[in-house]
Formats: C-alpha cells, sequence, structure tokens
C-alpha cells in the first residue's frame, strides 16, 4: 500500500466477505471505515481486530437502502475524517423465490440495496475523492448470478447485473481521474449466505467442487486497491472456481 490518502469505506465488514476484506486491507496498511447496519457488537469485534493490525479503523452505521441516512452519514464521516481512497460496495441480501411467487417487497427490497445502496453509498464519496487529487479505487461486489443468471434469484441476478452495468459506466467517467473503478462477482464462497447449500450440489456445478473461501475474495480486492492494479479498470472477475 502506497496511497498518501489510505482509508477504505467497506460496505458490510462487520462480518463475512466483507470483515475479510477489512482485515486484509488493515494488514497492507489501510485505515478502514467499518460499516454495519444494525449488528453493533460484531462491527465492534471487527474495529477491534483492525486496530489490533496498528491501524485506524472507524465504525459507521447505516442502512445502505436508505439515500439520505448513507449520504448524511458519509458526508460527516468525510468532514470529519477525510475523503476516501477507496470505497467497497459489499453490503448486499438474498431474497429467493420463484419468480410467479414473488412478492412486491421480495423484490424492492433486494433492488433497493443491492441497486441503489450503490448510488446511495458511492455518489456521494466521488466528489471528494476527485478533489483530493489522489487517484482512488472503487470496488463493487457482483455475483455470478448477474452475469450468467439463476433460477429462483431473478431479483438478486436483476440487482447484481445492474450492478455491473453501473460498474462498467462509472469506470468510463472516472479514468481520467486515476480511480478505477472494477467489479468482483463471486460464485459460491463460505458466508451465513449459502451456510445450508447442499454438498453435493456444490460438487455438480464448481468444477473445482468446493466452495470458495472468503480470504480468496480478499485477496483479489487487496490487489484491486493496490499500485499494482493501477491500469485495471472497467473489469468484472469472476471468482467461482470455474463455475461459468
Amino acid at each position: 500500500m502506497t496511497a498518501t490518502n489510505n482509508r477504505v469505506l467497506v460496505t458490510g465488514s462487520s462480518r463475512g466477505i466483507g470483515k475479510a476484506i477489512a482485515l486484509k486491507l488493515a494488514s497492507q496498511g489501510f485505515d478502514i471505515a467499518v460499516h454495519y447496519h444494525s449488528n453493533v457488537n460484531a462491527a465492534e469485534q471487527t474495529q477491534a481486530e483492525i486496530q489490533a493490525l496498528g491501524v485506524n479503523a472507524s465504525l459507521i452505521a447505516f442502512d445502505v437502502a436508505d439515500r439520505q441516512a448513507a449520504k448524511a452519514q458519509i458526508e460527516q464521516d468525510i468532514a470529519q475524517n477525510g475523503a476516501y481512497y477507496g470505497v467497497i460496495l459489499n453490503a448486499g441480501i438474498t431474497k429467493d423465490t420463484a419468480f410467479p411467487a414473488m412478492t412486491e417487497d421480495e423484490w424492492d427490497s433486494v433492488i433497493h440495496t443491492n441497486l441503489d445502496g450503490f448510488y446511495n453509498v458511492i455518489q456521494p464519496t466521488i466528489m471528494p475523492m476527485i478533489q483530493a487529487r489522489n487517484g482512488g479505487r472503487i470496488i463493487t461486489m457482483a455475483s455470478v448470478s448477474g452475469i450468467a443468471g439463476n433460477r429462483g434469484q431473478v431479483n438478486y441476478s436483476a440487482s447484481k447485473a445492474g450492478l455491473i452495468g453501473a460498474t462498467k459506466a462509472l469506470s468510463l467517467e472516472l479514468a481520467k481521474r486515476k480511480i478505477t473503478v472494477n467489479c468482483i462477482a463471486p460464485g459460491l464462497i463460505e458466508t451465513d449466505m449459502v451456510s445450508d447449500f447442499p454438498k453435493d450440489m456444490v460438487n455438480q456445478i464448481v468444477p473445482m467442487r468446493r466452495m470458495g473461501k472468503v480470504n480468496e475474495i480478499a485477496g483479489l480486492a487487496n490487489f484491486l486497491m493496490s499500485d499494482d492494479a493501477a491500469y485495471i479498470t472497467r473489469q468484472v472477475i469472476s471468482v467461482n472456481g470455474g463455475m461459468i
């Protein structure tokens, strides 16, 4: 890590993939803004683990689907602590069901969190990042479902496909500012979200015959945040054991 302004906001970083990313970046010297929605105990535990690595960690709480709350909290954090060098949009939800039975809430809540969250979180961070004149990194977390679609996940697939499109478009706007914008598309990763996924099904659909580890996602995020990735932008990088 060689960035002058080294603060990174990682949404959904109190647990799972987000926590693994936050800890990996902290181990490389980045200060972390630990975002959470409601689980303050988990967020404080992540904060303590990051601080034990010798870097700064602040807490920031809001629902990524709540535009006003996200804007207010992000602007307050930037005013107090300075612009972010990096933003990692990791927070997301699933509400899986067959489309004919899908309720309005199951559609709306997934779209509002996973896709509207792109605007709600990233838009307030852009101008301060540009004005810092230090370049920057933006990473969004999509999914194999956003690339190939998945039955029972029409809402989730739509939200992640939209996220991929938004990521690619934003990368074109920010490239001349030396701000890279890339997307990571995980497959089946060992998290609470897929804790009940049958092992035999994993063997059928994943050529490597296992789920991925959160640290395998964190390692890629760390690379994309580094100076070695300064010429990589507008890319969707799959981490899925060969699923597609």
